[in-house]
This record gives structure tokens, C-alpha cells and sequence, in this order.
């Protein structure tokens, strides 16, 4: 009985520092994490704008714009062709493979031996 108690203490002491160990671990990698995103956010600072201060284009120019883009559209449109359209290949090499590997498993299970 000496022997079993010992073994649990042993048990229970190897666990316990494993989990010590990795939730040290988990932590310093949080650590370093928050660390790290805090150098970010002080490196780059945010814009700053005032609420006034909107840039947007003038009509003008998102008309020229828009346009561009549905005439762009509209000539790619015109160049698609439709693909001709193809059979599947056929499956039974695929199935006659599946088939193969099932029999190898069963001869393997019936026959031991036959590694």
C-alpha cells in the first residue's frame, strides 16, 4: 500500500507541475501579446480629423468615374463565351481502387500473417 500511495503522490505532483508549468506559459504568451499591441497602437497613431472635414469628390468627377467603370463592364460582358460543356470521366477506376483497398483490409483481418 506504501508503494500505491507513493506512486499517487508522484502522480499528482508531476501533474501538478506540468499544469503549473503551461499555465506560467499561457500567461507570459498573453503578456507578450498585450505587450506587443500596445507598441503597435503607440506607434501608429490615429488620424485625426474633425467632423467638419469630409473628403468626397464632386459629382463631376464620380459621374466620369462610374462611367468608366460600366463601360469597362459593359465591354467585358460582351467578350465572355460560354464553355462547352464536358462529361464527368467516368468512375470506376476510382471505385475499382476503393475496392482493391477494402479487400486488403479484409485479407489483412482474415489472414494474419500477411503483412
Amino acid at each position: 500500500m506504501a508503494e500505491f500511495m507513493e506512486g499517487l503522490n508522484l502522480t499528482v505532483l508531476g501533474v501538478t507541475i506540468v499544469f503549473l508549468v503551461l499555465s506560467i506559459l499561457a500567461v507570459v504568451l498573453y503578456a507578450v501579446g498585450w505587450l506587443e499591441r500596445r507598441l503597435v497602437e503607440r506607434e501608429t497613431p490615429a488620424p485625426v480629423s474633425s467632423p467638419g472635414e469630409e473628403k468626397s469628390l464632386p459629382p463631376e468627377d464620380l459621374a466620369i468615374i462610374t462611367a468608366a467603370v460600366l463601360a469597362y463592364a459593359s465591354e467585358k460582358a460582351s467578350q465572355l463565351r460560354s464553355l462547352p460543356f464536358r462529361r464527368k470521366i467516368s468512375d470506376h477506376w476510382r471505385l475499382y481502387g476503393l475496392q482493391t483497398q477494402m479487400e486488403d483490409v479484409e485479407d489483412f483481418n482474415y489472414e494474419i500473417g500477411k503483412w
